[in-house]
């Protein structure tokens, strides 16, 4: 029931007057009357300052500094006052630089190893992707760059890892397995799908199951969760690592951090992105880990409702990001066919490709359509491999920048079976 104001003018000036005389710095919002069902109302907007952190003035700029969370207020701690500063700046945290440090303080190797083919990590393109910074005439690390591939990033950042758990049930009353993660960022990624997809497959027979390459959890849907909570991450917090949590009914990925400021949950559903760590999502980026900007929970809606999956939620709690991805019914004990098909007709794709030369990783991705790695590496050619399909060119050097990928003679086999059908 709407009630309105019964003298909007003295309301409102009583209001601008409060917000004048009780916060800091000055904070002028919009503040409109609006005309509902022959009542008038006042409505108050308050657009992201150029001048933030506000503070009220009798708490003052350590104590009274506020955040909103849903339908709460919540007092915001050093490290989110912080990030408030450094995003009216226009740095993000992951730019800022670590003088006492040096290019030697980057696992080069490590980083060279991800980015063969794509660039040549010479300090100019370190620089590029801005790994490193000029600092009094030398190139030092930024907070992105050891967070990326440091060589001492636990000793830096002690909580920039990732802690995963399967639960029995629904609730973490108890816990069948759990893993910590400290590796570089990239390859942590791929390490959470490992563990998810280790607890995702059907039977007990784990050589088996490998054999069939089948899985009962939406990957892409997951993949795309827990590069956001990567990238988004907020770093600078103190005793809050990325957590995955896997239940017999949903998955669970949080990140430390709350939205942006003037991001809200509707915004994200909409696909608006703002990006909190522009080193780490510039590599990612590069890495083809991402598409495309805001993106990403965008495409795990639509694939949850192609699937006929719950809706997927997304949602503050404390001062973390929670996504949560509800599986089907008796997800972990059941597959359907039509996934196996589906893994089956994308290898098939990809021997058709390989069949009269052998090709690049990039190459193979063109020829079958993709340019998202992840999803490549897992659906195609991994498969591929691990039935004996598909060969390494030069097997002795793994890693080699010119290492190609051929048909086997148990793929042409296969090949040779799809064509008398």
């Amino acid at each position: 029931m709407i009630t309105g104001v019964a003298d909007p003018f003295d309301e409102e000036e009583r209001l601008c007057s409060l917000i004048a005389d009780s916060i800091a710095p000055r904070l002028v919002p919009d503040v409109d009357l609006i005309s509902i069902e022959d009542k008038t109302l006042l409505a108050v907007q308050v657009y992201p300052s150029g001048m933030r952190p506000h503070f009220l003035k009798k708490e003052g700029p350590v104590e009274g500094v506020y955040v909103r969370l849903g339908s709460t207020n919540r007092k915001a701690d050093q490290d989110l006052i912080a990030e408030l500063s450094r995003s009216r700046s226009g740095t993000s945290f992951d730019e800022m630089p670590i003088p006492d440090l040096s290019m030697d303080d980057l696992d080069l190797d490590a980083a060279k190893r991800w980015f063969q083919g794509i660039r040549e990590l010479n300090e100019g393109e370190l620089a590029t992707l801005r790994l490193l910074v000029p600092v009094q005439g030398t190139f030092v690390p930024t907070n992105g760059g050891l967070l990326l591939f440091g060589k001492k990033r636990d000793y830096y950042f002690p909580d920039a890892w990732v802690q995963c758990g399967r639960f029995i049930g629904t609730d973490k009353a108890e816990i069948f397995d759990h893993i910590e993660f400290h590796e570089h960022l990239p390859d942590a990624a791929e390490d959470i799908i490992l563990f998810l997809k280790k607890h995702a497959m059907r039977g007990t027979d784990f050589s088996e199951i490998r054999r069939k390459d089948v899985w009962s959890i939406p990957l892409t849907m997951l993949r795309e969760a827990v590069i956001n909570a990567i990238v988004h991450a907020d770093y600078s917090q103190k005793g809050a690592p990325i957590r995955v949590a896997f239940f017999d009914d949903r998955i669970e990925i949080e990140n430390p951090g709350i939205l942006l400021p003037g991001m809200t949950i509707e915004d994200v559903k909409q696909g608006v992105s703002k990006i909190r760590n522009r080193v780490i999502a510039r590599v990612f980026r590069e890495l083809d880990l991402i598409e495309q900007w805001g993106s990403g929970f965008r495409r795990i809606l639509r694939e949850a409702e192609e699937l006929g999956l719950n809706e997927p939620v997304i949602e503050e709690i404390g001062m973390r990001v929670r996504v949560t991805i509800f599986l089907a019914e008796h997800q972990g004990i059941q597959v359907t066919e039509q996934v196996t098909e589906q893994v089956t007709e994308q290898v098939i794709r990809l021997l058709h490709c390989l069949e009269d030369t052998a090709l690049s990783v990039r190459e193979m991705m063109s020829c079958v359509g993709l340019n998202h790695r992840p999803t490549f590496m897992y659906d195609y050619l991994k498969p591929a491999m691990d039935e004996g399909f598909v060969e390494m060119t030069q097997p002795d050097s793994p890693k080699s920048p010119t290492q190609k990928y051929r048909i086997t003679r148990r793929g042409q086999a296969v090949i040779f079976s799809e064509k008398k059908k």
